[in-house]
C-alpha cells in the first residue's frame, strides 16, 4: 500500500509539473508573439516564395544517389538516436532547402576561398558576414529551422537566420584553412536576437594594462620633510563623512542604473534555438577553441555564459552530436571531436566498425524477423557505412563580387546600437565627404545626450582619417594619414579661428626641419623637434597679448604677434666638451639679452653660463666689446678664461641667429595660417579622389577603356566569333572545308575533346608541381630548423615561425585549386562534349553517334 501510496504522489506532482509546464508555454507563446511583433519593427519583412529558383543548377532540385543514401544513413541514426535519448530533442539532419528538396546539413557547406585577402582570416571573414547579411529571428525561437537555403541564395537576397549565417561562414572559415564547425545549440536572449544594447562597444573597450612596480631606492641624502601639523583624528573624521557620501550616492545611482541595465528575466532561458561557429584549435596557428557569433562577428570563450549548450556540431565531412552534460553551459565541456564518449560521429572515420547504439536485448524486443538474417543485414550496413563518405555539396561555387565586397552592407549602411553608444556603418563613396563610420557615445542609456563622437573616412583628398569631437569640452581632433601637404598627423582645436588654442602634431620624417609637435595659444608657441643635426629638440616663443598687422609670406591674412622672447633646448653633442655644448638658450627681444646655459659636466651639480647684454647706445653697438656687455660663469673655476674677442664673435653669431629664429618663428606663424586655410578651403569643398583602377567609378579611365574596346571591335570584326570558335584550329589542319563528312566530324570532335583533356591535365599537373615544390620546401625549412633550433634567437624562430606558415598558406591554397580542378574537369568536359553535339557543323553527323 505504502508503495501504491509513493507511486500516486509521484504521479501527482508529475501532473502538476505538466500544468505548470503547459502555463509557461501558454504564456511563452504570448511572449512570442510580441517578439515577432518586435522584430518585424526592426527588421523589414521579406518573402521568401518569391524566390525565384528556375536558374537554379539541377544540385539544388535533385538529390544525386550517394546524396539519396546519406539521407537513409541519416534518418538511421536518428532511429537509434531518438531509442537511446528520447528526452532529447529531434537532432538537426536533413533541412529542406530553396527547392523543397532535403538535404543533408553537411552537404550544405561549401568550403570556399574567396580572392580577398581580408577573407584570409577568420576575423575578416566573420566580420564581413556580419556586415553583408542583414539578421532574421527563427520563426520558432524554440527549434530549429525547417528551411535551410544555400550559402550562394543567402547571398544573393543578403538575409538570413543564425543557421544561413553559420553555414556561410563556416564555409569561408574551412576555405581559408581554419578546423571550422557549424553548432546547433542555445544561447541567450540577448545572443539570439541580436541586443548588444547592454553590450560594450568594441570600439570602447580599452586593453587592461598590467601596472609597474616602481622599485624605489633608498636616498640617505634626501632632504626629509617637513612634520604634518594637522589633526590625524580630524581628517580621518572628513574622510570619513565624505566616504559615506560617496557610497550612499554610489549606491543610488547603481540602484537606477542596475534596474536600467539589467535585462528581463527570460522564461525560455536555456530553450531558445541558436546557431553559431566553433573553431578549434591546431589548424592555422589557432591556440585555443574558441565561438563565433555569426551575427556579432565577435570571437567568444567557449567558457561564455552566454551559450548555454550544445546538440550537435557538423562541418563538410561529418557531423558529430554532443553526449556531454550541458546543464552548467558549454564551460565544462571537452571539444574532442575522436573522443567516443563525448561525441557520437554519425560517418566512421576510423577502420572500426561503427558503434551500435541498439542492445542486443532491446533488438529482440522490437523487431520480429529472424536474429541471424538481422546481424547479417546489419553486418552488410555497417560495412556499407563504413566505406561511405560524405557526399560533395550541392550548392553552387559561391562567389562575390569586388562591387559586393566593397559595398558590404545591405543598401549600404548598417547601424548597431550597444551600451550608451551607436555604430553606423556606410559604405565607401556612398557619403560626399567620405564617412564610412561613426561611433556616437552618450551619457545616458537612453541615448539622448551626446558625449563624444567619433568619425571614420577614406579616400578623402586631405588625407583625413578620423575625427574626435567631445561634446562636453567642444574639443576637436583630427587624424590624417601619411601624404599631407605639410606633414599633418593630428590635429587638436576648438575652433577654426586662428587665434584659438590648437595643437599640431607632424610626420616629422616627412619635413626637413624635423617638427614633430607645435602647439601655440594666444601668447605662446611650442615646438618640438626629432632627429635634428644640430640636436635641437624644443623652442618656446612669447608673443605679446597686443596684435599687429605685418604681411606674413604665404597667408592672405594680415596677422602678426610681437615676439617677446624665444628659449631654445639641445640635446647633448657628445663631440664637443659639456662646457661648450649648449643646453638652452634664451633670446629676450625686448630687454635684449642672450643668455647661454651649457650641459653639465661630470662630477659637476651647476652648469657654465653666458649673459650678453646688447648696448642701448646705436653708437655702441659697432664697437668692440667691454666686458660690461658679458657676465660669464665657468663652472669649476672663478677666472674668466674666455678672452673678449671669441666673446665678440661668439655675441655677433647670436645676433645673426636672431634674427634668422624671428623669421623661423614668423614662417611658422604663416604655416599654422596656410594648414587652416587649406583645411577650410578642403573642408568646404570634399573631394573623394578614384583610383585610376576603379573603373566603374573613374569615368575617364572607362570612357577610355570603352573607345579602346570599341576601335578593337571595328578593326577586328570577326575576332570575337573567333576567339569563340573551339573548332577553329582543327579545322584550319583540314583545310577549312565547305561541307564536313561523316569521319571528318568524328576525327574533329575526338580531336577538340582530347586536346581539352590535354589541357586540363596540364593545368593540373602544373599545380601539382607547385604543390610538392611547396611541401619540399616545407621539409626542408623543418630539417634545418630542428638542426639549429638551440642556436636560433627569439627574432629567428619567430621569423621561421611566420616563413613557415606562409608555405603551409600557400600549400592549403594549391591544394584546394587542385581539389577544384579535379573537381570541375569532368563537368568542364562533358559541357564541351554537349556543345560539340549541338555545334550546327556537327550536328548532323554526331546525332547518331
Amino acid at each position: 500500500m505504502e508503495v501504491l501510496e509513493e507511486k500516486e504522489e509521484e504521479q501527482n506532482e508529475e501532473e502538476l509539473k505538466a500544468l505548470e509546464l503547459s502555463s509557461v508555454l501558454h504564456d511563452v507563446e504570448a511572449e512570442l508573439s510580441v517578439e515577432q511583433g518586435c522584430f518585424s519593427s526592426d527588421v523589414p519583412d521579406f518573402d521568401w516564395n518569391s524566390n525565384d529558383t528556375s536558374q537554379l543548377p539541377d544540385s539544388y532540385k535533385m538529390n544525386s544517389p550517394r546524396e539519396k543514401k546519406m539521407l537513409c544513413i541519416a534518418d538511421h541514426y536518428h532511429q537509434q538516436y531518438t531509442h537511446l535519448c528520447p528526452e532529447r530533442k529531434p537532432l538537426f539532419l536533413h533541412p529542406i532547402n530553396e527547392c523543397g528538396v532535403e538535404k543533408f546539413v553537411s552537404t550544405t557547406v561549401r568550403p570556399t576561398l574567396l580572392p580577398y585577402t581580408e577573407l584570409y582570416h577568420w576575423d575578416g571573414c566573420a566580420s564581413f558576414i556580419s556586415d553583408y547579411l542583414t539578421m532574421e529571428p527563427l520563426k520558432c525561437p524554440l527549434t530549429p529551422p525547417s528551411l535551410l537555403f544555400s550559402p550562394t541564395t543567402i547571398l544573393k537576397y543578403q538575409r538570413g537566420n543564425c543557421f544561413d549565417f553559420s553555414v556561410l561562414l563556416c564555409s569561408l572559415l574551412i576555405g581559408a584553412g581554419y578546423d571550422a564547425y557549424c553548432v546547433n545549440g542555445y544561447a541567450t536572449h540577448n545572443i539570439c536576437s541580436l541586443d548588444e544594447t547592454l553590450e560594450e562597444c568594441p570600439l570602447l573597450r580599452k586593453p587592461q594594462e598590467i601596472p609597474k612596480e616602481e622599485v624605489k631606492k633608498p636616498n640617505k641624502y634626501r632632504v626629509k620633510s617637513p612634520p604634518d601639523m594637522h589633526s590625524k583624528f580630524e581628517l580621518q573624521q572628513e574622510a570619513k563623512k565624505k566616504a559615506e557620501t560617496e557610497t550612499t550616492e554610489k549606491k543610488e545611482r547603481e540602484k537606477m542604473g542596475t534596474e536600467a541595465e539589467e535585462p528581463a528575466c527570460d522564461p525560455l532561458c536555456g530553450l531558445r534555438v541558436h546557431a553559431w561557429v566553433l573553431v578549434l584549435s591546431g589548424k592555422r596557428e589557432v591556440p585555443e577553441t574558441f565561438f563565433i557569433n555569426p551575427f556579432t562577428g565577435n570571437s567568444h570563450s567557449t567558457t561564455d555564459e552566454q551559450f548555454l549548450g550544445i546538440e550537435s556540431v557538423w562541418n563538410h565531412k561529418n557531423y558529430w552530436v554532443n553526449m556531454q552534460d550541458c546543464r552548467h553551459g558549454c564551460k565544462d565541456l571537452v571539444f574532442d571531436l575522436s573522443n567516443s564518449v563525448y561525441w557520437e560521429i554519425m560517418l566512421s572515420e576510423t577502420d572500426k566498425p561503427l558503434q551500435m547504439l541498439l542492445g542486443a536485448e532491446k533488438k529482440n524486443e522490437l523487431l520480429d524477423w529472424n536474429v541471424d538474417d538481422m546481424q547479417d543485414e546489419e553486418e552488410e550496413e555497417e560495412e556499407e557505412e563504413k566505406r561511405f563518405a560524405m557526399p560533395p555539396s550541392w550548392v553552387a561555387p559561391i562567389q562575390v563580387s569586388p562591387k559586393e565586397f566593397e559595398t558590404r552592407y545591405s543598401q549600404g549602411r548598417k547601424v548597431i546600437l550597444y551600451k550608451k553608444a551607436k555604430l553606423e556603418k556606410w559604405a565607401p563613396y556612398l557619403n560626399g565627404n567620405g564617412l564610412v563610420k561613426r561611433l556616437t557615445v552618450y551619457t545616458d542609456l537612453s541615448r539622448t545626450e551626446v558625449a563624444e563622437v567619433k568619425e571614420w573616412f577614406k579616400n578623402r583628398e586631405d588625407m583625413l582619417d578620423l575625427r574626435e569631437v567631445n561634446k562636453q569640452t567642444q574639443l576637436t581632433t583630427d587624424y590624417f594619414s601619411p601624404g599631407h601637404l605639410f606633414g599633418l598627423k593630428v590635429h587638436t582645436y576648438k575652433s577654426m579661428n586662428p587665434q584659438a588654442e590648437r595643437v599640431m602634431e607632424f610626420y616629422s620624417e616627412t619635413r626637413v626641419d624635423g617638427l614633430q609637435k607645435l602647439a601655440e595659444n594666444t601668447n605662446e608657441m611650442r615646438e618640438y623637434f626629432v632627429g635634428r643635426d644640430d640636436f635641437k629638440y624644443f623652442r618656446h616663443t612669447e608673443f605679446h597679448t597686443e596684435r599687429k598687422k605685418v604681411a606674413l609670406a604665404g597667408t592672405r591674412t594680415d596677422y602678426s604677434r610681437p615676439i617677446v622672447q624665444i628659449k631654445e633646448c639641445f640635446h647633448r653633442n657628445l663631440q664637443k666638451p659639456a662646457d661648450e655644448d649648449v643646453a638652452e638658450r634664451v633670446f629676450l627681444i625686448e630687454e635684449e639679452v642672450i643668455q647661454l646655459t651649457y650641459h653639465l659636466k661630470d662630477k659637476y651639480i651647476t652648469a657654465s653660463k653666458k649673459d650678453f647684454f646688447k648696448p642701448t647706445d646705436s653708437y655702441r653697438r659697432s664697437e668692440i666689446m667691454t666686458p660690461e656687455m658679458c657676465n660669464t660663469y665657468q663652472a669649476g673655476s672663478s677666472e674668466q678664461h674666455t678672452k673678449l674677442v671669441h666673446l665678440y664673435k661668439l655675441f655677433q653669431e647670436l645676433t645673426e641667429e636672431e634674427k634668422q629664429l624671428k623669421q623661423q618663428v614668423q614662417q611658422s606663424q604663416a604655416e599654422v595660417l596656410k594648414i587652416l586655410e587649406i583645411h577650410e578651403n578642403e573642408g568646404a569643398d570634399i573631394k573623394l579622389p578614384v583610383s585610376i583602377y576603379d573603373t566603374e567609378r573613374n569615368e575617364k579611365i572607362r570612357q577610355e577603356f570603352e573607345a579602346m574596346m570599341n576601335a578593337k571591335r571595328d578593326e577586328f570584326p570577326e575576332q570575337k566569333e573567333q576567339d569563340s570558335d573551339y573548332l577553329a584550329p582543327f579545322l584550319i589542319q583540314i583545310g577549312s572545308p565547305e561541307k564536313i563528312t561523316r569521319k571528318q566530324a568524328l576525327r574533329l570532335r575526338d580531336n577538340c575533346l582530347s586536346d581539352f583533356k590535354d589541357r586540363i591535365v596540364s593545368k593540373a599537373n602544373i599545380i601539382q608541381a607547385h604543390f610538392e615544390k611547396e611541401v619540399e620546401e616545407l621539409q626542408k625549412k623543418n630539417q634545418q630548423f630542428q638542426e639549429n633550433q638551440n642556436q636560433l634567437s627569439e627574432k629567428e624562430e619567430a621569423d621561421f615561425l611566420a616563413d613557415c606558415s606562409e608555405t603551409m598558406f600557400r600549400i592549403h591554397i594549391l591544394a584546394l585549386r587542385l581539389d577544384r580542378e579535379k573537381q570541375t574537369a569532368p563537368q568542364k568536359y562533358l559541357a564541351l562534349e554537349e556543345k560539340l553535339h549541338k555545334d550546327p557543323r556537327l550536328a548532323e553527323h554526331l546525332s547518331h553517334a
